[in-house]
């Protein structure tokens, strides 16, 4: 009782001080007289008094934004301090309703809802740690670190993935552009020039930018591992991949090479997944996985897959990667399968102008109503070019030309006629007058 009656005693003594100082403008001293109010009540372990003097030092009158500045980074120390769960909680509401609105410690409210979000986590309350952290929206503040930006979206993305609130993690995820991953820290680290905000630095807890570009890619492959986008989680696979620190190491960059090569086989047929397929066949490191690049030799190769050896032979590869991998899903082993009837349709559709259904089915191993239904998604996605004749069940992959396209091929090949002819006239010519030259001699 007599060390509550001594430490309100001593509180009032500096509140007096504070009042004189802030009425004075005195900056320093009104900051010194907040912060000595606030380590007493910690020392004193007074966890009451203290969220209470917070409330009352920011209230009042012309309070100066250093001292609120100030009062808020110490209280903000204190915070792992508490004894209990229920005490830090109410610590940070208290911190968090006192930088409310207010611009000069908007990044340390940043800190806190983080903090609080962490916590109503860890108490499995995700959906409040989603909404939380959503009120935060620091992509406009200027002060704060880029690094400490980034780590904070992504964490806004992670608790949106954990509640499946899929559209909201797409929302977010925006505002990060991946090319900010690829700026040298170095070479952007310049003298801020006068009148330019002061730019804080990261807290030591916040990971490097190479760290959060994993991070924001392994965020990306679980948001497009809902929707089964394969040629998107390739290429998020593609740049963990380009990361130097994997890059250098076989233990590292080995699992990840084969989950490229298992997407972009999944990944269905068109320039981007052409063109990934071929670098990544050029790539050397894939020389350590000789299954894997035989499987892309032989979706580059133009000639017919036999389905059941291919499952044969990389079952258990398949197998090994859903146990490890909890990207590739059930639904993937029989997109597996689409991929591959459909690179056979192409093949056939390179070497056969016309070609009977019947003939096409045993081609893909398929009955003659799979082969049709196969064949016919292709068309409509428009992918392939193809007309079937039903009654003569024959399929014809030739495309019809309309009349200027006939019109200029003619004309093509009257042009390329008569430059033969005239060559031929040229060369007739020649011939004779060098007989003529050798009949004077």
């Amino acid at each position: 009782m007599a060390n509550a009656e001594n430490l309100d005693a001593k509180i009032e003594q500096l509140l007096n001080v504070e009042k004189q100082m802030r009425l004075a403008g005195e900056i320093v001293g009104t900051r010194k007289a907040a912060i000595d109010i606030l380590q007493l009540c910690f020392e004193a372990k007074a966890w009451k008094t203290l969220n209470d003097q917070i409330v009352v030092l920011s209230k009042r009158r012309g309070q100066l934004k250093q001292a609120v500045t100030a009062m808020v980074q110490q209280a903000m120390q204190y915070i792992d301090e508490t004894p209990d769960i229920e005490t830090r909680i109410e610590l940070i509401k208290t911190l968090n309703s006192v930088s409310a609105g207010k611009i000069y410690v908007e990044i340390e409210r940043a800190r806190l809802v983080k903090k609080l979000a962490k916590i109503k986590e860890e108490q499995g309350l995700i959906a409040e740690a989603a909404d939380l952290m959503q009120e935060i929206a620091v992509e406009t503040f200027g002060a704060m670190a880029k690094t400490e930006k980034i780590a904070f979206i992504l964490e806004q993305v992670r608790l949106c993935l954990d509640r499946q609130d899929y559209v909201r993690a797409q929302i977010l995820s925006r505002k990060i552009s991946p090319r900010v991953f690829d700026i040298d820290a170095s070479k952007e680290k310049k003298k801020p020039k006068e009148g330019d905000n002061m730019v804080e630095e990261a807290p030591a807890d916040i990971p490097s930018l190479l760290e959060l570009k994993r991070i924001y890619y392994e965020l990306m492959i679980r948001y497009y591992s809902h929707n089964n986008e394969y040629l998107e989680i390739c290429r998020c696979y593609k740049a963990i991949y380009e990361i130097p620190s994997v890059k250098e190491n076989p233990a590292e960059f080995i699992p990840i090479l084969r989950k490229i090569c298992w997407f972009l086989v999944l990944a269905p047929h068109e320039p981007m997944q052409s063109s990934l397929l071929n670098s990544t066949l050029d790539d050397r490191n894939l020389s350590e996985i000789p299954n894997f690049k035989l499987l892309l030799k032989s979706v580059v190769t133009m000639e017919v897959i036999q389905w059941t050896a291919l499952w044969d032979t990389y079952k258990s590869e398949f197998d090994n990667e859903m146990v490890s991998g909890k990207f590739l899903s059930e639904k993937a082993a029989e997109d597996l399968k689409q991929r591959i009837i459909e690179h056979n349709i192409l093949v056939v559709s390179k070497y056969y102008a016309r070609i009977t259904l019947k003939r096409l089915a045993q081609l893909l191993c398929l009955s003659l109503e799979e082969a049709e239904k196969h064949l016919s998604e292709m068309v409509v996605s428009k992918a392939l070019v193809a007309k079937i004749d039903r009654p003569m069940g024959i399929v014809c992959f030739q495309t019809a030309k309309d009349s200027n396209d006939i019109l200029n091929s003619w004309a093509a090949n009257l042009e390329k006629l008569l430059d033969l002819v005239e060559k031929s006239c040229h060369q007739i010519h020649k011939e004779t007058m060098v007989h003529k030259a050798v009949l004077k001699v």
